[in-house]
């Protein structure tokens, strides 16, 4: 990107989870604030945040965090962001940049916008990382790092507020997109929204079989259902949301897949060995280059290791 500066005075952080936690910790690590103000609904959580240290100041309401911030990132659940930018709208400094970490873009547009007061910079964001875990001992500093921000600027955004909300992210460790935010919930309901949607509908499968105990689910679960679970196991509030936000896109590539599905069924039922083999053969290529394109390991187990001593995020 350009030569934007990538630090801000203050900060405030909406939400105190995985993703702000994270963004906590990669700003301090980088030097990238002046000041850290965190805000989280339950107090034992701002609590928690300070105790851990990635915030300098907690406070009661997202309204009195976000008073002279140069910068505030909404980092909870894609339902609650109109709520809470109405809330914070009369005390956003004029010259702000605000941005959400949402992976809808359209409805956050719809249900932020009217309520974004004039000189204030919004651009919505969605950087693609995450793990399984929520609340704020789930975050780490190496989130981010080598994983793509989509920004989705509305037309009419200034440049510069842009270039410097890319510089952040960049300095955070991630590789910034800018892209149109319909095409941003059309992509993101294939790589992200229905592999969630059919982890969840697969446990959900598992659990309701009467003729495989739950038991034997869990003991075997070493050979693939292992890892629908860790999907599966992903924020129940952010995904209602995501699935209430993004219907279209989703319902469309559920269309999709249905059909695909129907296609692999008879191939099975016919013994149509070929079509198989293509199939697989074909998807394992798509394996190799998303290792290859970085986003993730061929190392045993997917380089994935258990938590360290303490909750602390193996790597």
């Amino acid at each position: 990107m350009s030569g934007a500066d990538p630090h801000f005075g203050r900060v405030a952080l909406i939400g105190l989870g995985l993703i702000g936690s994270s963004l906590g910790h990669a700003m301090k690590r980088g030097g990238l604030a002046g000041h850290v103000a965190g805000y989280a609904r339950s107090e034992a959580t701002r609590k928690r945040a300070l105790e851990i240290g990635f915030v300098d100041s907690v406070h009661g309401s997202a309204a009195e965090a976000v008073k002279d911030a140069d910068l505030v990132i909404l980092c909870t659940p894609v339902g609650s962001l109109g709520a809470i930018t109405a809330e914070i709208e009369p005390h956003l400094k004029k010259g702000a940049i605000l941005t959400d970490v949402g992976s809808v873009k359209l409805a956050v547009i719809r249900d932020m916008g009217p309520h974004v007061p004039e000189g204030v910079h919004f651009i919505p964001g969605h950087p693609i990382a995450g793990t399984e875990e929520s609340g704020p001992d789930s975050g780490f500093p190496e989130l981010f790092d080598g994983r793509w921000c989509i920004l989705t600027p509305v037309p009419g955004t200034d440049e510069a507020a842009i270039e410097r909300l890319s510089a952040f992210w960049t300095a955070c460790g991630s590789k910034v997109d800018v892209m149109e935010p319909k095409h941003h919930d059309l992509v993101l309901a294939i790589v992200s929204h229905l592999p969630h949607i059919i982890a969840y509908n697969i446990v959900g499968t598992a659990s309701d079989l009467e003729t495989v105990t739950q038991s034997e689910v869990i003991k075997y679960s070493a050979s693939g259902f292992r890892d629908f679970t860790r999907l599966a196991a992903s924020d129940p509030t952010m995904w209602r949301d995501v699935c209430l936000n993004n219907k279209e896109p989703i319902l469309e590539m559920l269309a999709r897949f249905s059909e695909d599905l129907t296609a692999l069924q008879r191939a099975i039922r016919w013994g149509d060995g070929d079509k198989l083999f293509d199939l697989f053969t074909r998807t394992r290529a798509i394996r190799r280059s998303i290792v290859d394109a970085g986003q993730d390991i061929a190392a045993p187990n997917f380089g994935r290791t258990p938590k360290k001593p303490g909750g602390e995020q193996g790597q």
